[in-house]
């Protein structure tokens, strides 16, 4: 049995032998953006939630729901846990993996903050951007898993302590060091949107017009280029390319090979202004830039090709494509 979703309103779920899948459906949001902030993958993401139903199912057959104090706090524990045990496997497959890996991208309706595909798959206003994925990619699992908790889902150190079966100490000395971590690699600052939207679209007209000059002009020095294709683009490089004259020559020649071909769709990206790229309807790329503090410059940009990592990414009707 599947990980239910959200019903709808006088559904048969609405009786109260179905209170704990009501239970379940109204907390899977939270339980969704807890899990993929500490993997970065929709599929393991989907497979933990289903995990977590499998256990939550079975304790309420054991148990009746009240003897449950706090249902959101065991669900998000038990979540946390499943994600933590999957990150083995996780790992196992990015020793495989062809070229750079990127998180897989959260994308919706610049409008509507909806994934056209299904409000299943909105971006969760606590999900954290791309670039910042990145990072959290650096930390053991257990420090990615306190950071998530504690500095992006605002848990208390003795919450979590709860929850990894740790003392409230030892998860503080965690939190101490993850945060540095963190804070070393991305100082925290957000340019304003309408900044972030300009800098989108100044840097897509020049990459897929092959307009090298342009390039050099809004690259910044120590710009870094991600490009995850997953083995399943050959255009797609095999480490990420560092300084601004590789990374423009580079991404003029990967964008003048199929600039012809592409529509340009602005969309959110974990939140972020963020261009999508699609060939004859079908998605071909999502595209991040990461701005400096000033916002005058793209310090990093992320481009995932991988189509596994683009299945939920749909074409919006309403929306009108810039064409190249």
């Amino acid at each position: 049995m599947s990980a239910p979703r959200r019903p709808d309103a006088g559904s048969p779920q609405d009786g109260p032998a179905h209170a704990p899948t009501r239970v379940f459906v109204d907390h899977r949001e939270l339980l969704f953006s807890v899990v993929y902030n500490m993997l970065g993958s929709v599929a393991d993401t989907e497979d933990v939630l289903q995990e977590t139903w499998l256990s939550w199912s079975g304790k309420n057959r054991r148990a009746p729901l009240a003897e449950i104090g706090n249902p959101r706090a065991y669900l998000v524990r038990v979540a946390v846990n499943h994600a933590l045990a999957r990150q083995t496997a996780i790992a196992s497959r990015r020793e495989t993996y062809v070229g750079p890996w990127l998180p897989e991208p959260l994308v919706t309706d610049a409008t509507t903050g909806l994934a056209p595909d299904t409000a299943d798959h909105t971006v969760r206003g606590d999900s954290v951007s791309l670039a910042m994925l990145v990072v959290l990619e650096t930390l053991t699992p257990l420090e990615r898993a306190v950071f998530v908790l504690h500095e992006v889902f605002g848990y208390a150190h003795t919450e979590i302590a709860g929850m990894l079966d740790r003392s409230p100490a030892a998860v503080r000395q965690v939190a101490h060091r993850a945060r540095a971590h963190v804070q070393a690699r991305r100082p925290r600052y957000r340019a304003r949107p309408r900044v972030r939207r300009e800098a989108t679209e100044r840097f897509v007209a020049a990459a897929l017009g092959g307009d090298l000059q342009a390039l050099l002009e809004i690259l910044a020095p120590d710009v870094t280029v991600w490009i995850d294709g997953g083995g399943a683009r050959q255009a797609a490089g095999l480490r990420p390319v560092q300084g601004r004259e590789k990374a423009a020559r580079m991404l003029a020649g990967y964008a003048s090979r199929r600039a012809g071909d592409l529509d340009v769709h602005y969309r959110s990206v974990n939140g972020d202004d963020a261009a999508v790229l699609f060939s004859d309807d079908s998605p071909y790329a999502v595209m991040v830039m990461d701005l400096t503090p000033d916002g005058d410059q793209v310090c990093g940009v992320y481009v995932v090709t991988n189509p596994a990592k683009l299945t939920h990414v749909r074409p919006d009707a309403d929306e009108v494509g810039t064409d190249q």
